[in-house]
């Protein structure tokens, strides 16, 4: 038996040290809850995000006949923008692709580095094909600037006669128009696009 002073301050001892963790108890259930909370908007948001940016993939693919590739890190859009033969102007059936794009891009990938690649059919030397399809490559740039990219990175690099789409196929031969073309890789496209391809890297 304890005597009664010991008992009191026994008491007095528990209650002092349970009543902070009593107090304590609903702070920390309520700080779950609201961690919780945003995260579960966070992911709300993402996945909203995503299907948005779906549908804007799709639209591209049916629209204008996109491929769309993910890489290891970026994304490779294969736009039908193509170039009549020994030439690099931009043509009016591009603009509407290209507006298209620009929108994706300035919506989805700010601070992305987009590259746009150019290529040209296998008439002519390599050298020439090389700086004719830099030409396009640049004359693109210029386009997707003008539509409203000029906050982020653009680069532009020409690869004359490699990767042809249709192997040999020059001049007004059927094919060599898809090999005098332009592509578009969107470097650093993060998680997000491989997910609304499909895709989880």
């Amino acid at each position: 038996m304890f005597p009664r002073k010991a008992r009191h301050l026994s008491l007095a001892l528990l209650a002092t040290l349970t009543l902070p963790a009593c107090a304590t108890r609903p702070y920390v259930r309520h700080e779950v809850a609201e961690e919780r909370d945003e995260r579960t908007a966070a992911d709300e948001a993402l996945s909203a995000r995503i299907e948005a940016l779906r549908a804007d993939l799709d639209s591209l693919r049916t629209q204008y006949g996109a491929r769309i590739v993910a890489l290891e890190n970026g994304l490779l859009f294969a736009m039908p923008v193509t170039f009549a033969f020994d030439d690099a102007t931009v043509t009016q059936a591009a603009q509407p692709m290209l507006r298209r794009f620009a929108a994706v891009a300035k919506k989805y990938y700010p601070s992305s580095t987009i590259t746009v690649e150019g290529f040209a059919d296998p008439a002519g030397s390599q050298a020439y094909n090389k700086a004719l399809s830099r030409r396009r490559a640049e004359n693109v740039r210029n386009e997707l600037v003008a539509l409203g990219l000029r906050d982020q990175p653009l680069r532009t690099v020409g690869y004359g006669e490699s990767r042809q789409v249709y192997p040999g196929a020059e001049g007004s031969e059927p094919g060599a128009r898809a090999n005098r073309r332009v592509v578009f890789v969107i470097e650093n496209a993060g998680h997000e696009g491989s997910v609304a391809l499909g895709r989880s890297n």
